[in-house]
């Protein structure tokens, strides 16, 4: 779908944000407790958490780091390095030491149990921890020195792993680099930057032979500029798939790190069942898709074009198959699931741990693993309750994103009642007797009474919008 913003009155949004969020119970700012502590702590300096196997803190300054992230954002939980070497390539990649500022089972520490996520609406963000931590002593910002922990792995020439490694390092950041300027820098040659491309193409490859699932739909993205909000398709630049590369790969290497020390905790999602394939393999006959036996499902996928709008409806159907992820911790005893079907490989998160309350853990596990000992009790003592706390965490911030995407549509269209849109159909609900239809402009996904096959262009009438309610009404022309 081509990007084509479309803008709405700020005012309208903002009360309909404010309501939503309270409806949802999503957190306003930290108690005076917490706020209180993390500045304490922020005031007093990093530290070693207790009982940490990563007590030697080395100096890594010299390498010459980057951060890569939307141009408003403070909470920077990575910066990256990548190089060639004589047996290939070496990325290093600091993430941000969160559990150097979190006491265990203090205020910071429950509050952040209790959030989970970080969790975004378009005009303001529900920080996992207080901003003087959030997105000051933590944060991985540039030109000041950090304490880390600071992934360095080694790849051969195709960029497979050959070794990882992860230590508290100091490091400092040369540069907060938005995608925009990064890609630029790209096309301009930079030597670090081009590394990041080869290694991140190359890892694009390996998903390939390891038959991994990339979906690559048109996403909602909803964003604040001058005057009001704007609605539209997301069209990534190439090199965040190349930076989101770097992060699996080492959510990759720190899954396995973990399996072989038979503690820790992984981001599973199970293989799509048989009768979910079969019925995948019917929805291709139907809109005349041609997938042979021999071929899998990711393959197909990969073959699909989001582009052609038969194609398009294919793999919004296609999402089917990625139903289901989860966590799985463990101590002693591997769990019976720890693959990730869409990576196509074991998997952990590490990267994010601003952000994620599990990754402060799991990065503990790693630095333990490598050091042959067991994590500290504080790790093993929550490890048990963090897939309940993360999979809540996950609910409501799913909850959050689709309420919010449902208000801003509303709100976009509640002076275009009686106007007609270009769509396409991408799902059909029998019981209902309606269909999915993704719009061109706005950027608006909605169902529409009426009959209609998939992979269908219509035209659709707009009956109703009601922003109160974050509904919209649609009918096929």
């Amino acid at each position: 779908m081509p990007r084509v913003p479309y803008t709405c009155d700020d005012e309208v949004i903002c009360q309909g944000l404010n309501a939503l969020r309270s409806e949802l119970e999503v957190p306003d700012g930290f108690s005076d407790e917490v706020n209180a502590e993390a500045e304490a702590s922020a005031k007093a300096g990093p530290r070693i958490p207790e009982g940490s196997a990563g007590s030697v803190v080395t100096d890594r300054t010299d390498i010459e780091l980057v951060t890569i992230d939307p141009p408003d954002s403070m909470d920077l939980d990575q910066a990256l390095h990548c190089a060639p070497t004589n047996t290939g390539w070496r990325v290093h990649y600091a993430i941000a030491d969160v559990a150097a500022w979190v006491t265990p089972g203090g205020a910071i520490d429950k509050e952040s149990k209790a959030r989970g996520f970080t969790m975004y609406s378009p005009d303001t963000r529900a920080p996992l921890h207080p901003k003087a931590i959030s997105e000051d002593a933590a944060s991985l910002l540039p030109n000041v020195d950090r304490q880390s922990l600071l992934w360095t792995i080694d790849l051969d020439p195709s960029a497979k792993i050959l070794n990882a490694h992860l230590e508290r390092a100091v490091v400092r950041s040369r540069a907060k680099l938005s995608y925009k300027a990064a890609n630029e820098l790209v096309a301009e040659g930079d030597q670090m930057l081009d590394a990041l491309r080869s290694v991140g193409e190359l890892r694009e490859q390996l998903e390939v032979e390891r038959d991994a699932v990339s979906l690559r739909l048109a996403s909602q993205e909803v964003s604040r500029v001058d005057g009001g909000f704007e609605l539209e398709y997301d069209e990534s630049l190439p090199i965040e798939g190349w930076n989101a590369q770097i992060s699996l790969l080492t959510g990759i290497a720190a899954a396995s790190i973990m399996i072989d020390a038979k503690v820790g905790i992984l981001r599973t999602l199970p293989r799509p069942q048989k009768r979910t394939i079969n019925e995948l393999r019917s929805t291709a006959k139907a809109l005349g898709i041609e997938w042979p036996g021999s071929m899998s499902y990711p393959e197909m996928v990969r073959g699909l074009n989001p582009n052609n709008p038969i194609d398009a409806a294919m793999i919004a159907q296609s999402a089917r198959g990625l139903r289901g992820a989860g966590y799985e911790a463990f101590d002693g005893e591997l769990p019976e699931l720890t693959e990730h079907s869409a990576i196509s490989a074991e998997y952990a998160h590490v990267t994010a741990p601003l952000r994620r309350l599990g990754d402060r853990y799991a990065n503990e596990c790693v630095l333990a693993a490598l050091s042959q000992t067991r994590p500290p009790e504080w790790v093993l003592d929550t490890l048990p309750e963090l897939p309940r706390l993360l999979g809540q965490a996950r609910n409501r911030e799913g909850s959050l994103d689709r309420a919010v995407l449902d208000l801003v549509e509303a709100a976009l269209l509640s002076n275009r009642v009686g106007e007609t849109f270009h769509g396409l159909v991408t799902s059909i609900d029998d019981r209902n007797d309606r269909v999915r239809v993704q719009l061109v402009n706005p950027a608006v996904v909605a169902y529409a009474n009426g009959d209609a096959n998939l992979g269908d262009e219509v035209l659709v009438r707009l009956n109703a919008a009601d922003v109160n309610a974050r509904k919209v009404d649609f009918e096929l022309v």
